[in-house]
């Protein structure tokens, strides 16, 4: 079996750890550890040096936002984890630099190309989603390594489950999706769903010309 990359031996993943099992489902808590390990893995093959553990809880906590603890319902479920990871990890002493890496990483992760060019922290959680979602960067692993993560943190049915996910989400909020991937969401789900239009928006602002 492929030897995955190393979880954090700490007090501060293991919380974070059970805070995510404790709050999400258990297609969020498998999903968000799959992140981490693909994200590490894609780090890994760049030779990029990062902090495990900041890594860690962005990825863990990237989609609380969709949890009906988490959830604001007036802001983009993005912002929801990328504003509770930084409360968390300032609890626990972490350097104001580092949370902000972890509320970046996690309010940009469905922002394509602009993490990928930003801190390794960032970036990394956005190639992890990309890849357990989209498949972007599939074969930028192994066979092996693939099968060994999802070998621990299995994804059946995962792409019915995770657009049913995303969709309960978000389908009280839609205003939120506006200029977001998530729009596309709730246009395949939700009757009558009319996403924002931006330049509709600029023809009706309260600009005269």
């Amino acid at each position: 079996m492929t030897e995955l990359p190393a979880i954090p031996d700490s007090a501060l993943v293991a919380e974070a750890t059970e805070l995510v099992r404790t709050a999400a489902s258990p297609l969020i808590y498998h999903h968000s550890r799959r992140v981490y390990y693909f994200g590490a893995l894609r780090g890994a093959a760049s030779g990029l040096r990062y902090d495990p553990e900041i890594l860690y809880v962005s990825a863990m906590f990237h989609d609380l936002g969709l949890t009906r603890r988490y959830r604001s319902g007036n802001q983009r479920f993005e912002i929801d984890g990328a504003d509770e990871a930084r409360r968390f990890l300032r609890a626990h002493g972490i350097a104001d630099c580092l949370a902000e890496l972890a509320w970046t990483g996690i309010a940009l992760h469905t922002t394509p190309e602009i993490p990928l060019h930003m801190a390794p922290e960032i970036a990394l959680v956005t190639r992890g989603v990309e890849l357990d979602v989209l498949g972007i960067g599939y074969d930028a692993i192994s066979d092996g390594q693939r099968d060994a993560v999802v070998a621990e943190h299995p994804r059946p049915d995962f792409k019915r489950q995770i657009l049913a996910a995303f969709t309960d989400g978000i389908r009280d909020r839609p205003d939120t999706t506006f200029g977001t991937v998530k729009a596309d969401v709730l246009a395949h789900f939700v009757p009558g769903f009319r996403r924002g239009d931006f330049v509709e928006v600029i023809q009706n602002s309260a600009w005269s010309e």
